[in-house]
């Protein structure tokens, strides 16, 4: 039986995990890795441009078995490596279900990328985007592809709001006011009732998806984007990939 031919009974959900740097996705994966280890077989892949170091976290951390946390360097923008070629990943994660059979779920960890950042459902099944109270109360409000379409919309860091003057409610409201009633979570490690919730959340997708209720969406094209970072020079270049894919970045490497 091939992998496209496989039954969600005997392949694993693919559950994407992206947002901007630095919001804490390495975090949610490990919290989520420590309270369904014992009930799931889990593996995790990760992305970054030029290192492993989401990986090297995340197995310092020991949230499971080093072998079942693998990393993708994707050499280009974090983006295309999990919307414009998914190929990387994708073999990526076939090899991860082939080696642990049968494995439940793998979580795959996008670089850290804009607002605009979604996953391709040719990649995942599923996808969580997190945003932070340290990235601005008004980020949620303000929309994107992963925010208003992402299958959970996580608010994390909610323990910080007071010190960085940041309404907590307030950025929740907006966040659900940006996805017409689907699901947003107000989380923070330091908080266990708001990670039995996200934990609560997984088992439930991976229940609906186990049991072959669960379909693929996709969150939507991403939108023109400008990235900046830190080495000095700056460079644009388009990508045209017809369709919903077409995009124009502008990178500031500086």
């Amino acid at each position: 039986m091939t992998e496209d031919t496989r039954t969600n009974q005997t392949r694993a959900l693919r559950l994407g995990v992206a947002g901007p740097v630095g919001t804490g996705k390495s975090s949610v994966i490990a919290t989520l890795c420590r309270h369904l280890r014992d009930e799931f077989a889990l593996g995790v892949i990760t992305n970054d441009i030029y290192t492993d170091e989401d990986a090297r976290f995340l197995k310092s951390a020991g949230v499971l078995p080093e072998e079942r946390i693998r990393a993708v360097e994707t050499g280009s923008c974090p983006h295309t490596a999990i919307r414009d070629d998914v190929t990387m990943n994708l073999i990526a994660v076939e090899d991860m279900e082939r080696d642990f059979a049968p494995l439940d779920i793998v979580m795959v960890e996008s670089g850290g990328d804009n607002l605009t950042a979604t996953f391709s459902p040719a990649l995942v099944d599923a996808q969580i985007f997190v945003l932070d109270v340290a990235g601005g109360g008004d980020v949620a409000r303000k929309g994107g592809p992963g925010i208003s379409g992402a299958d959970l919309l996580v608010i994390n860091k909610i323990d910080l709001g007071e010190h960085v003057d940041v309404d907590v409610d307030q950025m929740v409201e907006d966040a659900t006011n940006a996805r017409d009633g689907n699901p947003v979570l107000a989380l923070s490690r330091k908080l266990p009732e708001t990670t039995q919730k996200l934990c609560d959340w997984v088992r439930g997708l991976h229940k609906t998806y186990a049991s072959g209720g669960h379909t693929p969406k996709d969150p939507g094209p991403m939108a023109p984007h400008h990235h900046a970072h830190d080495d000095g020079h700056e460079h644009g270049h388009e990508h045209g990939h017809g369709h919903e894919h077409g995009h124009t970045h502008t990178h500031s490497h500086g």
